[in-house]
């Protein structure tokens, strides 16, 4: 019997395992990598044969289909493993995983050959996604092809008792990789022990770059954050910090048991935990109830905190803000950090730290990247799509045959480098789909965006359909694919989306499906004085909704409020729920400027968090216009206690909403009212909206393996463009 497997069965001790099964079974045949399937041959007892594989798979290793077909080649005396070939196309591939504790075990054992060796990994561990430039998975397909085996790395790769048989990446001091120190100026720094010198220099308070696996980290301790502040132009924006284990996490944040698996999960994912309260959490994260930690995950991270008295070290993407990750080390040092910790390998696919935080059981990615890509999601549509994404926070993605592929998170499309890798991402996403007959590419209403040009690009090349997609119905199908229901009525709640009236929106209901949408309500449009500056300065939010409730403003002098208000009837409007909590957050003092994207509205989250809905507001509903500046007026015309008065005003403004959602779901006989934007990352208002669907008796959708935010526009895109081309 001829034997196809389908699923991530490469680079992961998949063919070994055949191996071993089959000769234990005393079979004959083979077993090959055929582009991203294996191919198993064997003589007799198929199923049983299958039955054991299914039972021992290695633990990277996945099985999404198997298929028996009568074979009569001749299949040889024996069982083996056969040179690849090109075949089919289709990402087989595991994600970058940390390293195993059998791989660390033999790094910090000083009889182990592997002594210290900081690229230390096995047939169950180790970079993946980030070395592989095509299918099938074989060493000179990937970064190692410029490090020949040795005799005993060879001796290991034979051996089928071993468990880096056939293992591409294999390799030992001797054969493989090596780290080097670089000055501030690029020049070289003799060490012997290049990891133990960086760590000694971040312990006298240097601010360092570290090259990883997909990319590089800024490294500092936990004393130079102020310094680092500074030098990075970084005052308020929190900071990612790894720490050297479970119990140093415990002193700097309070991880739920889902969190923790999490944490300690092969994927090692940024997650944020209710921090604790100290001085040192409020440097790392200031005015934040959470704080971003994870564990190490490559050789090197182990090898640093072994040299290191410090439990934890600010690790945070190394970029020229705005730009992508560097990968160069002539780019590193454009940084201008004080010590550079480089090494040879080359990167392939740049893969930012995955970062993300929970809801219950479900997952909210706020980044899914390195440890999560690539992954996919079964959709109902045939065919081949592309799209592009939004503005911010973007991915592409790439819809075939039946399933929908995300690649990598990008970045904020305002660069030009940002863009350009953005097609990269996508072109080798293709290159690894076998993507070849593309029918439609999707992109954002937003005449504006960056990255149109790409899309439109793309469309010529494929000659394909150019299909215009609305922002928040992008939301709404991206939450249809990511919970597999086929129609919904959502709560598509951010800051900015444009709007197919040309407004900017972001406090939509929206009753969608793949083929079209209505916008059932949304929230009063408030006018953005001076268009991005009132994005900016959140007390110009502020103004506006005094000016529309018919209250004073005190935030600027007499001339500066003239002006404003002349402005008032000629701005451009916004619905966005995110506005509304930029505004809330300034009003009571929490964050009156932003520094960083969302940071009013992520500061006011434990305020909310810490406030009882005390208050009876109640926000009216005009035409399917929630009247915004009337729940305002009421509010501030209340006394209390600040947390009590935002929580009781963000739920009288979000039980309209779901009110508006709920009355139309049950008028189309609907049950699913879903929440999505990034809005939705706030823990308060996705408690709060869960608990009034269900009070209505329908059946409460949020995310759990797309982003909230706008990663996961290019998928809603993809989805709706190649249901258009049908």
């Amino acid at each position: 019997m001829r034997i196809t497997v389908r699923g991530i069965v490469q680079g992961v001790g998949f063919r070994p395992t055949v191996y071993r099964i089959a000769r234990s079974m005393g079979l004959r045949g083979y077993v090959q990598n055929n582009g991203s399937d294996v191919v198993i041959a064997v003589d007799r007892d198929a199923e049983e044969f299958v039955r054991r594989l299914k039972a021992e798979l290695p633990p990277l290793a996945r099985l999404d289909s198997v298929e028996l077909h009568e074979d009569r080649s001749d299949l040889g005396d024996t069982f083996r493993i056969t040179h690849s070939s090109g075949g089919s196309r289709g990402v087989g591939i595991p994600n970058d995983a940390a390293v195993c504790d059998q791989c660390v075990e033999e790094m910090f054992d000083p009889g182990n050959r592997r002594y210290l060796y900081p690229f230390t990994n096995c047939t169950n561990c180790g970079a993946r996604f980030t070395v592989i430039a095509d299918l099938p998975y074989d060493r000179d397909k990937t970064s190692m092809r410029d490090f020949p085996m040795d005799p005993d790395c060879r001796n290991e790769y034979d051996d089928p008792a071993d468990r880096r048989f056939h293992h591409q990446t294999i390799s030992c001091p001797h054969c493989g990789p090596s780290y080097y120190l670089l000055s501030a100026n690029g020049s070289a720094i003799s060490s012997a022990d290049p990891i133990g010198e960086f760590a000694k220099m971040l312990r006298s308070g240097a601010i360092g770059v570290a090259k990883s696996w997909g990319g590089m980290h800024i490294c500092a301790t936990l004393a130079t954050l102020p310094r680092l502040r500074k030098w990075y132009h970084r005052d308020q924006k929190p900071f990612a910090v790894m720490v050297r284990d479970l119990d140093a996490l415990r002193r700097y944040g309070e991880p739920t048991a889902f969190e923790k698996k999490l944490l300690t999960s092969s994927h090692r994912p940024v997650v944020l935990v209710r921090k604790k309260d100290s001085s040192i959490t409020e440097l790392i994260a200031p005015g934040l109830g959470n704080v971003g930690l994870f564990l190490p995950y490559s050789g090197m991270h182990h090898l640093l905190f072994r040299h290191l008295e410090e439990d934890a070290l600010v690790m945070t993407s190394a970029n020229v803000p705005g730009e992508p990750m560097v990968l160069r080390d002539s780019d590193a040092l454009e940084l201008n950090a004080e010590v550079y910790l480089m090494h040879d390998r080359e990167i392939i696919n740049r893969c930012d730290d995955s970062v993300l935080r929970t809801f219950g059981e479900h997952t909210y990615f706020i980044r899914k990247s390195r440890g999560n890509i690539p992954s996919s999601i079964d959709i109902k549509l045939k065919g081949q799509a592309l799209a592009v994404g939004a503005q911010e926070n973007l991915c592409g993605a790439v819809a075939k045959d039946g399933k929908l592929f995300t690649t990598q998170y990008i970045g904020d499309g305002d660069s030009p480098r940002v863009v350009d890798f953005l097609g990269h991402a996508i072109e080798h996403f293709c290159k690894l789909l076998g993507v070849d007959r593309v029918q439609a590419v999707g992109a954002d209403l937003h005449p504006g965006y960056s990255n149109r040009k790409l899309a439109k690009q793309l469309a010529v090349r494929y000659d394909a359909e150019l299909v215009m997609v609305q922002h928040h119905w992008a939301h709404a199908a991206a939450l249809m694919v990511d919970s597999g229901v086929d129609e919904i009525v959502a709560l598509t709640l951010d800051g900015t989306g444009y709007g197919s009236d040309g407004n900017a929106w972001g406090g939509e209901v929206l009753r969608a499906d793949l083929d079209s949408f209505d916008r059932v309500a949304h929230l009063q449009e408030i006018p953005l004085l001076g268009g991005e500056m009132a994005v900016r300065d959140p007390r110009r939010l502020v103004f506006a909704l005094d000016e529309m409730s018919g209250r004073t403003n005190g935030y600027f002098s007499d001339r500066e409020a003239e002006v404003l208000r002349k402005i008032m009837h000629t701005s451009a409007g916004s619905s966005g729920f995110g506005r509304v909590l930029d505004a809330l957050s300034c009003y009571f003092g929490v964050c009156r400027k932003r520094t960083y994207d969302g940071e009013p509205a992520m500061k006011l989250e434990p305020v909310l968090e810490a406030g009882e809905r005390i208050h009876p507001f109640k926000a009216q509903r005009v035409n399917g216009t929630v009247m915004t500046a009337d729940l305002y007026r009421q509010m501030t015309e209340a006394k209390g206690r600040k947390e009590d008065l935002s929580l009781s005003f963000v739920a009288a403004l979000l039980e309209s909403l779901v009110e508006a959602a709920c009355d139309e779901a049950e008028k189309r006989g609907i049950r699913h009212i879903g929440l999505t934007g990034g809005v939705s990352y706030n823990g308060p208002v996705s408690s709060l909206t869960k608990q009034m669907v269900e009070e209505r008796g329908l059946e409460f959708v949020c995310h759990d393996r797309l982003p909230n935010g706008d990663g996961c526009v290019s998928s809603g895109q993809c989805a709706i463009a190649l249901k258009k081309s049908r």
